[in-house]
């Protein structure tokens, strides 16, 4: 069930060459990068606010819960 990811992952120049001859024929268009950052912003940002969120709230815990 896994071995084709377990291969992958063995053998990163043999992937990294399958990858690359899959996106030879995939072109992008005028809006796909911006739009991919976007998303990305979009995953990314709550997720690091929460952590950073859920951080400061231990650091106060631990240093500013008697003031």
């Amino acid at each position: 069930m896994f071995l084709k990811k377990v291969k992958r992952v063995i053998d990163v120049e043999r992937a990294e060459e399958e990858f690359e001859q899959r996106m030879e024929d995939v072109t992008l268009e005028k809006n796909d990068r911006p739009a991919m950052i976007l998303a990305a912003l979009l995953v990314f940002v709550p997720a690091l606010l929460l952590v950073l969120g859920i951080f400061g709230l231990a650091l106060w815990g631990v240093f500013f819960r008697y003031f």
